[in-house]
């Protein structure tokens, strides 16, 4: 039992030790019910991609093992906005079959960017190697300002 009470619940495990605290989580009891999340979406929350910026475009590496690149699409939806989605489908069952586990997802994902004013739409680039989506954006070169020299009389 704690003696020393702190802020919002955190409470002092040992008093003799200033960075001994039992955290207080806000989120500890809240529970999602398990019904409001539906297998379509359980790939969907397991899709990663990394986005970065080099000198000359933006590039996304999504994860998507087991997929076709046929059963993957990439889209420029509203001018800005890169989609990137699929499927993946259930392994069928067998009658005969006797599951242990099943821990690999399945079902549709759907991951959306806006794209940066920068971006050349017009030329976006995809590709997919061992499971890994590459979607290549090029950048437009950033434009200087013409600068002009007045010249100051008097």
């Amino acid at each position: 039992m704690s003696l020393i009470p702190g802020f919002f619940g955190a409470r002092r495990s040992n008093v003799f030790d200033p960075f001994s605290l039992d955290i207080w989580d806000p989120f500890k009891d809240f529970h999602v019910p398990t019904s409001s999340v539906s297998a379509e979406n359980s790939a969907f929350v397991s899709t990663r991609v990394d986005w970065k910026e080099t000198p000359e475009a933006h590039v996304f590496k999504a994860d998507i093992p087991g997929l076709k690149k046929e059963e993957v699409k990439v889209q420029i939806e509203d001018d800005r906005v890169l989609q990137i989605s699929g499927e993946r489908n259930v392994e069928k069952e067998d009658k005969n079959d006797t599951w242990h586990r099943v821990e690999r997802s399945s079902g549709k994902f759907v991951r959306r960017f806006r794209l940066p004013e920068n971006a050349k739409v017009n030329e976006v680039k995809a590709s997919m190697e061992n499971g890994v989506l590459t979607v290549t954006v090029p950048k437009e070169e950033v434009k200087k300002p013409d600068v002009k020299a007045i010249e100051i009389s008097g």
